[in-house]
C-alpha cells in the first residue's frame, strides 16, 4: 500500500491538530495558534516542513521556538521564525 501524496498530508488539519498537540503547554498554544491562523499562508513545501517539524522532540522544538537555539536547517530556522513572528503578531 502506498503512503497517501505530501499534498494530502498538508491538507489533513485534523491530524496536524492532534501533532501540535505536545507535552507542554507552551508548545501547545504556539503550535496550535499558529496552525488555526497561519498555517494556511505557507507554501506547500513549509507545509511540509511544519510536518516535519512536528517528528522534532519537544526540548528541541521548545528551544527553537524560544529563541534559545536555532535549528541547522535554514529551510526549518526560516519557519520557526515564521511561527515566533506569529506568536508575537497575537501580543
Amino acid at each position: 500500500m502506498q503512503a497517501p501524496p505530501i499534498k494530502n498530508k498538508c491538507n489533513d488539519i485534523a491530524r496536524l491538530r492532534w501533532a501540535c498537540r505536545r507535552g507542554m503547554l507552551e508548545l501547545d498554544v504556539l503550535l496550535e495558534n499558529f496552525l488555526n491562523e497561519g498555517y494556511s499562508r505557507l507554501t506547500l513545501s513549509e507545509k511540509e516542513q511544519f510536518i516535519a517539524l512536528l517528528n522534532c522532540s519537544d526540548p528541541e522544538l521548545f528551544a527553537w521556538l524560544m529563541g534559545r537555539e536555532t535549528p541547522a536547517d535554514a529551510a526549518w530556522a526560516a519557519l520557526i521564525e515564521k511561527i515566533r513572528q506569529h506568536a508575537q503578531s497575537r501580543i
